[in-house]
C-alpha cells in the first residue's frame, strides 16, 4: 500500500519547526497543498515573526511542493477563521488539520500563577478547538475531513511540574473522543497522537544523543497515517524513536454492591476488586459506563 495526498489540502499548525515542520514536509511530498502555519512566538509563546512558517514554505517549494504560510495565533479565532477562509478562496477545500502549536510554561503547581496556567490551556486547548471549528463546516459539507489532536503522555500519565500541559493534552482527548462520534457520519476522522521527539520544548531537558534518536521525523508516519484515508477514528497512537503503541481510556469490570452494603468501608475493603483489570474494557462512548451498570442490576437480586 502507497498512501499519499495527492489533491488533499492540509493546514498544520505549529509547522514553522519540530514536529510540525516534519509534517508539512512529508505531506507535500506526497501530493498534499500545504497550509504552514507558525505564529513564530518563543517556546514560552512571547514575540511572533511570520519568519519560520516562510522558511518552511521555501523549502516545500524547493522541493516542488505547494504550500503557503500563515503567521495566525491559533488563540485567535478571528485570525484562525481568516486562514481558513483564505485556504477555502485558494485551493476549495480543507481536508486535513493537525493541531500542533504548542508552548510551555513549566513549574511547579504551587509556583505557578494562574496566567500561566490559563495560558498554556488557551494555546494548547481553545487553539486545538478554534481550529478545528474553523474548518469543521466545510468539512462537513465536503463529507470528508481528518483531524489530529496532538496529546502527551503527559496528558495521560502526568508529570512532574506540568499540571497545565497535562491539563490541556487530557483534555485534547476528550475533544478528540467527542468529535470522532459527532464527525463519523460525515466521514471526519479524528484522531490524537502523543508523540515522543526531541524539539525546541525540550531541548534542554534531553542530552544530545537522545535528541538525535528521538529527531522529529520518526513520529512522522504515525501521525500522517492518522490523517491520511486509511485513517480509523477515536484512536491514540504514540510515536518515537522507531516506536509505536497505543494508549486506551479502559474501564474495569469492578463490582455490583447491595444497597444496605454502599458505604465507604466497603469501597476501601473491596478496592482491588474494583481495580482489577481483568475483564476490562475500552468503551467506544461515554454512556457505556451508564450501560455497564444497568446491565448487571439482575446481580443485586437474589
Amino acid at each position: 500500500m502507497t498512501i499519499d495526498f495527492k489533491g488533499r489540502v492540509a493546514i498544520v499548525t505549529g509547522a514553522g519547526g519540530g514536529l510540525g515542520r516534519e509534517y508539512a514536509l512529508e505531506l507535500a511530498a506526497r501530493g498534499a497543498k500545504v497550509v504552514v502555519n507558525d505564529f513564530g512566538g518563543a517556546r514560552d509563546g512571547s514575540g511572533g515573526s511570520a519568519t519560520a512558517a516562510e522558511q518552511v514554505v521555501a523549502e516545500i517549494e524547493a522541493k516542488g511542493g505547494t504550500a503557503v504560510p500563515n503567521p495566525a495565533s491559533v488563540t485567535d479565532f478571528s485570525a484562525v477563521e481568516a486562514m481558513v477562509a483564505d485556504t477555502l478562496s485558494r485551493w476549495g477545500r480543507v481536508d486535513i488539520l493537525i493541531n500542533n502549536a504548542g508552548v510551555l510554561r513549566d513549574k511547579s503547581f504551587a509556583k505557578m500563577t494562574l496566567d500561566d496556567f490559563r495560558f498554556v490551556l488557551d494555546v494548547h486547548l481553545m487553539g486545538s478547538v478554534n481550529c478545528t471549528k474553523a474548518v469543521w463546516d466545510a468539512m462537513r459539507d465536503a463529507g470528508y475531513g481528518r483531524i489530529l489532536m496532538t496529546s502527551s503522555s503527559t496528558g495521560l500519565y502526568g508529570n512532574f511540574g506540568q499540571a497545565n500541559y497535562g491539563a490541556a493534552k487530557l483534555g485534547l482527548v476528550g475533544l478528540m473522543k467527542t468529535l470522532a462520534l459527532e464527525g463519523a457520519k460525515s466521514n471526519i476522522h479524528v484522531n490524537s497522537i502523543f508523540p515522543v521527539a526531541g524539539t525546541r520544548m525540550t531541548e534542554d531537558v534531553m542530552p544530545e544523543e537522545m535528541l538525535r534518536l528521538l529527531a522529529p521525523k520518526n513520529v512522522v508516519p504515525a501521525a500522517l497515517y492518522l490523517v491520511s484515508n486509511v485513517a480509523p477514528t477515536s484512536t491514540i497512537l504514540g510515536a518515537g524513536a522507531g516506536g509505536f503503541h497505543a494508549a486506551h481510556v479502559t474501564l474495569t469490570h469492578g463490582i455490583m454492591v447491595p444497597e444496605a452494603e454502599r458505604t465507604v468501608e466497603t469501597v476501601a475493603a473491596r478496592i482491588a476488586e474494583i481495580t482489577d483489570r481483568a475483564g476490562e474494557t475500552v468503551p467506544t462512548n461515554g454512556a457505556e459506563q451508564g450501560g455497564l451498570v444497568m446491565s448487571r442490576l439482575g446481580e443485586l437480586k437474589g
